[in-house]
C-alpha cells in the first residue's frame, strides 16, 4: 500500500518554497563505443551523467517569483521528499541537490483551480537513499 503522507518540495536552504505538483525526470548516461584495429565494440568510454527534470509548481504566493529570481541570479535549490507527521511536514531524505533552473514557463490565469508554473531544471548532485 502506498504511503500518501509524502510529497516533493522545492527547498532553498532551510526554507520550503513550494510543493511540487508534477515532476518528470530524464537521466542521460552517454557512452561512446570503442573500436580497435582488431575488433569492433571492444569497450566503451563513459561520458558524464546528466540529470534534467521538469516540474510544475502552484503559481501562488511568491514561489514562482522566488524561483525565477533564483534562475536569473544562477542560484541553486534542492528537491526534497517531505513526510507528514501529525499536522507538520518533516524532511526524511534529500534527493536532488544543487539544482538550477534552465528555463521557465508560467501558465495562463485559469478561471477555476490554481495556475501552474513549469520549470525545466538540471540537478548537479544526486543522493540515493539507502
Amino acid at each position: 500500500m502506498p504511503d500518501w503522507n509524502t510529497r516533493l518540495e522545492v527547498k532553498l536552504g532551510t526554507q520550503t518554497l513550494s510543493p511540487v505538483t508534477s515532476f518528470t525526470t530524464n537521466f542521460s548516461v552517454p557512452h561512446t563505443v570503442l573500436h580497435s584495429i582488431e575488433a569492433d565494440n571492444v569497450g566503451l568510454i563513459r561520458q558524464p551523467m546528466t540529470i534534467t527534470f521538469t516540474m510544475a509548481i502552484p503559481a501562488i504566493g511568491t514561489a514562482v517569483a522566488d524561483l525565477t529570481e533564483l534562475a536569473l541570479n544562477r542560484g541553486e535549490f534542492a528537491i526534497a521528499v517531505a513526510e507528514k507527521e501529525g499536522t507538520d511536514w518533516t524532511f526524511k531524505a534529500m534527493k536532488f541537490q544543487r539544482c538550477i533552473v534552465t528555463s521557465a514557463a508560467p501558465s495562463n490565469v485559469v478561471i477555476d483551480g490554481v495556475p501552474q508554473a513549469n520549470f525545466t531544471c538540471m540537478a548537479l548532485s544526486v543522493s540515493i537513499e539507502v
